[in-house]
């Protein structure tokens, strides 16, 4: 008998878990209750960078003279940008719906819950039915964490995803939060040729990034004209003629036509009947999970944002793999477990940040003895000739063995380039195996085999 695999929620982790458990030979139903593809690819993660790709585009026009051409300037159609947005999400999540009928899986549109250890309870448009399940994967993503100083409104106070285009243009953005969501949308609505304030709580932005990383960040922002208000907590916002006044905990106070709200997720646990099945969360609603993405109930497992580990979708859609190959058994042949320390990740502001590995201020916090080694984009070839080279190359790795251990690139198409470094640290290479490569020429890849030297 084949083994029946339930998953609620079919974002990446979903999604992966589905089509893998499938051609394995599993029995699978997969109950969405938006759209398949989820939050991470549908509402989030591809509609931000929808924009920053539409936004980037007119960052370059602007530097149009500087490549040799006539001065140039676009303006934004807002109804084009949101049908765009629309056909990219309708072609994914189409795709995804067509990948999973096409792997034999059943695909519900409703909600769910469990009942019991091996017991799931759909409920859809058409009524209720209970699902049997020899294993049960819960990845129901998260959700925009609202202040409790703060009631979004859809027009001048926004969450992220009421910003996937937002009603209007701002004209005047103040971005409460200074992680890597927020700090996307500074550049985003900047690019536009909004005003933007960004609100920081802390002395840098981007808190958890290497501070050379963040200065260089915080250097283009106030280039382009960020204000940055630092060691402010936003504590309330009020509604005013034509805008918002959002209050700090200092008694400073910002300004503009609209306010975002980047502060962070909640995970989608509530409804999931954890406790009728025996399933342990943290204080925060985080479903607590092994290295196999198991919960203490062990053929129930979280993945995605509700497991509590890096809420990247590059990560999920790993974990979901995973997941399907434990359910199935193929643990028990030759298995590398996900190791969340070496996950690269990225930023989409211009210029692009990607790091990936041990923090060169973790390993000064540590004792370890590191080498690091820096190129900047201002000494390679293809920079200089796109009339951009802003940024660097930075490299770490073990002085005695040369080992990469982890690096940090900030510039154009760093989100690709980190690719090559990412594939290092996962593999053990060394510098050598970097710099000892061939790379095209002219490249902005040459200044990682520089940086490996």
């Amino acid at each position: 008998m084949a083994v029946r695999f339930v998953i609620v929620g079919g974002g990446p982790a979903g999604l992966q878990a589905a089509t893998h458990a499938a051609r394995f030979g599993a029995e699978v139903t997969l109950v969405e209750r938006d759209i398949v593809g989820g939050s991470a690819n549908l509402w989030d993660c591809i509609p931000s960078k929808a924009m920053i790709a539409t936004g980037g585009v007119m960052s370059v026009t602007r530097r149009a003279h500087g490549m040799g051409l006539m001065s140039m300037d676009a303006a934004v159609d807002l109804e084009a940008l949101r049908q765009r947005m629309a056909d990219v999400e309708n072609h994914l999540a189409t795709s995804f719906t067509d990948l999973l009928r096409s792997q034999g899986v059943r695909v519900i549109e409703g909600t769910a819950r469990l009942k019991g250890p091996h017991e799931v309870v759909a409920e859809t448009a058409g009524g209720v039915e209970e699902l049997a399940a020899d294993a049960v994967l819960l990845s129901t993503g998260s959700r925009p964490r609202v202040p409790e100083w703060a009631q979004p409104d859809g027009q001048r106070v926004l969450t992220t995803r009421q910003a996937y285009p937002p009603p209007e243009l701002p004209e005047h953005l103040v971005v409460v939060g200074s992680g890597v969501t927020g700090v996307e949308f500074v550049h985003m609505f900047r690019s536009f040729g909004a005003k933007v304030i960004l609100i920081v709580s802390r002395q840098q932005v981007l808190p958890q990034k290497d501070p050379e990383v963040a200065a260089a960040l915080e250097e283009d922002f106030l280039r382009s004209g960020v204000a940055l208000l630092k060691g402010a907590k936003a504590v309330g916002v009020d509604r005013v003629d034509g805008g918002v006044v959002v209050h700090c905990d200092d008694g400073r106070t910002a300004r503009g036509s609209h306010v975002l709200l980047a502060v962070g997720a909640l995970p989608n646990s509530e409804a999931l009947g954890l406790d009728e099945a025996g399933v342990e969360a943290d204080a925060h609603g985080y479903v607590t999970v092994n290295h196999h993405c198991q919960s203490n109930v062990r053929h129930i497992y979280a993945a995605g944002d509700l497991s509590g580990k890096l809420p990247l979708a590059s990560v999920a859609w790993t974990q979901g793999r995973k997941v399907a190959e434990h359910v199935m058994g193929f643990h028990t042949r030759q298995h590398r477990h996900l190791d969340y320390d070496k996950a690269a990740s990225a930023v989409f502001t211009e210029p692009e940040i990607a790091d990936v590995g041990l923090p060169e201020a973790e390993a000064f916090a540590l004792g370890r003895k590191i080498r690091v080694t820096k190129v900047p984009f201002a000494a390679n070839a293809r920079a200089l000739i796109e009339g951009d080279s802003r940024g660097f190359v930075k490299i770490l790795s073990d002085p005695a063995t040369g080992v990469v251990l982890g690096g940090s690139i900030v510039g154009r198409r760093a989100a690709e380039l980190i690719s090559v470094l990412a594939l290092a640290v996962t593999a053990d290479l060394k510098v050598s195996d970097i710099s000892e490569s061939l790379m095209v020429h002219p490249a902005l890849a040459e200044a990682l085999a520089e940086a490996a030297e």
